[in-house]
């Protein structure tokens, strides 16, 4: 009898002791995640009564951007060798709305073209993109704010050096290309079918507007294809069932991304995690009505109605029944 419970307190104080170290373990990762992350105090905006209000029960909005100074030292994530934003000397090369339902069951990507002709706080009717320009992340956020009255609940961007590396630390992805086209500025022709993009390749591929019949609604769609594929990657049951993997995604997403300060790896965690059960991934572009020039700069016109209506199936978590009865998502599978 003595030796019985002798053997259990010592396997109960075992389990003890192994329970704590997982625990530990994990704390540990965790608080290095958290000393990864790049933080941008001031991202969105902080005047309460200027944004639209938060709602309960209507699911969860992000605006990703990515930047476009071009160079060859980072500005977001770990590695930023420079500041995330300059006044007047960075843009906005992708402008992407993301709309998380309450269910976590259903995602939509609305793209916003970085021409788009809006009105920004404070700065009268440009461009979206000279919003960022101007006034950095809370402008821009206030911007897209005012255009849709959809509240953004988290802000990342990432710039072309991290999105490279994020590509690459995945182990690159496949997109397929309709037709054999040519980009004269990179040189690279992109043969129909099947192609595998490391993370410079995917860079040229999001890049490139010239001989893409859409132009840069074109674009978009590339850029929507590349993140589908990486999506697909990323939330495979391959993937999110071994633990490494996951954790190993998440050292490079943190690594590459700079966010708002109420970002934290336990947020960033449970939402791969929650979208293991993802139904519907949808890809919209923000309703245009054209283009045209404005003081001498090519611009792109919102379809005012159209964006409205949008705006309010994301406000009310029903974004998916507007890309049904509207017939407005993107097909990425194949992209020009």
């Amino acid at each position: 009898m003595h030796r019985a419970l002798r053997f259990l307190l010592i396997t109960g104080a075992a389990g003890v002791l192994m329970g704590a170290c997982a625990a530990g373990t994990l704390y540990a990762f965790q608080s290095s995640l958290d000393s990864d992350i790049v933080r941008i105090p001031d991202a969105l905006p902080t005047l309460e009564a200027e944004r639209p209000p938060p709602e309960a029960g209507v699911g969860e909005n992000w605006l990703l951007v990515g930047t476009d100074t071009r160079s060859a030292r980072t500005t977001t994530g770990e590695g930023a060798a420079a500041r995330l934003w300059r006044p007047g000397q960075q843009r906005t090369d992708t402008i992407m709305l993301i709309h998380l339902s309450e269910s976590r069951n259903r995602v939509c990507v609305i793209s916003i073209p970085r021409d788009s002709w809006v009105t920004v706080p404070g700065k009268g009717k440009a461009k979206i993109n000279a919003a960022f320009s101007w006034g950095g992340p809370a402008l821009l956020i206030k911007t897209v704010e005012r255009l849709t009255g959809v509240r953004v609940d988290h802000y990342a961007a990432i710039d072309f050096q991290g999105f490279s590396a994020a590509t690459d630390a995945i182990g690159g992805v496949d997109v397929e290309v309709e037709r054999t086209v040519r980009d004269p500025l990179s040189g690279v022709t992109w043969k129909a079918g099947r192609q595998h993009l490391d993370g410079e390749k995917a860079l040229q591929f999001v890049r490139q507007r010239v001989n893409l019949p859409g132009g840069d609604l074109d674009r978009i769609k590339r850029q929507q294809s590349l993140l589908n594929s990486i999506a697909d990657k990323v939330l495979s049951a391959e993937t999110l069932a071994n633990p490494v993997k996951v954790n190993n995604l998440l050292r490079s997403l943190t690594k590459a991304i700079s966010v708002d300060s109420g970002v934290t790896p336990a947020i960033l965690r449970s939402r791969m995690l929650e979208l293991t059960g993802l139904d519907t991934l949808d890809y919209v572009t923000m309703p245009v009505r054209g283009t045209g020039t404005q003081e001498a700069q090519s611009v792109v016109y919102l379809d005012t109605a159209q964006v409205r209506a949008l705006s309010e199936a994301v406000q009310d978590d029903r974004v998916d029944d507007y890309v049904r009865e509207h017939d407005s998502g993107n097909a990425v599978d194949t992209v020009r």
